[in-house]
């Protein structure tokens, strides 16, 4: 499986992991549609997740070249259970190279049996010039088809604040998901399992499933996998991914990722402060669309981010309709995308459009309805409803709760102006 067999393995891996980068701009659309595409909470999340496990780049693809591009793995945890190692194991960790060599030869030792090949370099290749956490992209074949897997290693000031979104289970009415579970284990260390979908509408069938671990040392293993040799744009290879969660975990709690971990610097001690956040908080957002709301609406359910944004789901007697609203100071610079010809301006200068048709990111059947405000001033309020639970679930009623012209009441109210 050497030479041309595992430039196949890379070929096949082009385009996948390296793309992973782009999650962070995905909750933002300028083309007048759903503004929120209900994936900003887990795009946090996997952002966290791939910022390491997508940089390896270069550096890795250098490390695999040189240990020979491709290798038959042992049994799993095999030198935490006294078993024989693989042959990538006849090094020392130690000894083993760069950090990325590390990463590389260490999953394969954890591995099952089977044959993995490293990512090939995919792009620049001023990639690796950078300091990067140590990391692995990886293809795995258990001999029941090629998987995408990626292992990323970081470390963290114990003491920092995690955002709400971070090591807990994403909103169900945001995301679609199979199972996820957020612990904390007796040592202190907090841990996320995940069974998820690439993509939460489940246009395609490429599994996601992930085990993030936190130690109270603020040691980092985030384990990633896929039922596909690549994360995005490669046919689904398996039914499903090749480690279960219980394995998945025991991956990331592997006591093999210690000595790399304790070669990663420690973070500052004092970290630049964060910005604060723009605009209103969810939590005032959340407030003031609900004293909004038409009457004859029961809010079934309701969630928020830290700013910006709100949602709620509401029902009138005829099935549930998944509402959201973004307020946005600031976002003068893209209302040339935003606002055409077709646009209607109010007598205070505040513009104003509207859509209705198909559910962008929708199931079956889903219908949205949406308005889009800007205030001369570059302040936008857009808020738009659907015909169904959430975006990604079939449509559970004939029509979105709301009317265009109840969304531009509450869009256009002045309640969002009060600090």
């Amino acid at each position: 499986m050497h030479g041309n067999g595992a430039q196949k393995d890379w070929d096949s891996f082009e385009g996948g992991l390296g793309s992973a980068m782009k999650q962070t701009g995905e909750g933002f659309s300028v083309a007048g549609r759903p503004l929120v595409d209900g994936g900003i909470a887990r795009g946090r999340r996997r952002t966290v997740l791939r910022r390491s496990a997508a940089v390896s780049g270069s550096v890795a693809a250098l490390a695999v070249i040189g240990l020979g591009g491709s290798y038959v793995t042992g049994g799993f945890g095999a030198a935490q259970h006294g078993g024989n190692g693989a042959a990538v194991g006849a090094q020392s960790t130690e000894n083993a190279g760069t950090p990325e060599q590390q990463v590389f030869r260490t999953l394969a030792n954890l591995l099952p049996e089977g044959h993995i090949s490293e990512q090939p370099a995919g792009g620049a290749g001023g990639a690796g010039k950078q300091k990067r956490p140590p990391a692995a992209s990886v293809v795995y074949d258990d001999g029941h088809g090629k998987a995408a897997m990626s292992v990323a290693l970081s470390r963290q000031n114990p003491d920092s604040k995690l955002n709400d979104d971070e090591f807990s289970c994403p909103d169900k009415n945001l995301n679609v998901y199979e199972a996820c579970s957020a612990t904390t284990l007796k040592d202190g260390s907090r841990l996320v399992l995940f069974k998820g979908w690439e993509y939460p509408d489940r246009r395609e069938d490429t599994k996601w499933w992930y085990a993030d671990l936190l130690t109270p040392e603020g040691y980092r293993v985030s384990v990633s996998e896929w039922n596909a040799p690549a994360e995005k744009g490669a046919p689904v290879s398996r039914p499903a991914p090749p480690l279960s969660l219980d394995r998945m975990e025991a991956l990331a709690r592997a006591e093999e990722w210690r000595p790399i971990l304790a070669s990663v610097p420690e973070p500052a001690e004092q970290t630049p402060a964060q910005p604060a956040p723009r605009g209103l908080s969810g939590d005032v957002i959340l407030g003031r669309l609900t004293e909004q709301l038409p009457d004859g609406l029961t809010v079934k359910a309701s969630g928020k981010q830290e700013s910006e944004y709100a949602y709620v789901v509401v029902d009138d007697g005829r099935g549930k309709s998944f509402v959201q609203i973004n307020v946005q100071p600031d976002m003068s610079d893209v209302e040339g995308d935003l606002f055409g010809s077709d646009t209607k301006v109010l007598t205070d200068g505040t513009k104003v459009t509207t859509y209705q048709g198909p559910g962008e990111k929708g199931g079956k059947g889903v219908k949205t309805r949406q308005v889009d405000t800007m205030r001369p001033d570059g302040f936008r309020v857009v808020i738009s409803a659907f015909n169904s639970a959430n975006q990604s679930a079939a449509a559970g009623r004939k029509d979105p709760a709301l009317t265009l012209a109840e969304l531009q009441k509450i869009a256009t109210s002045k309640v969002w102006r009060n600090n």
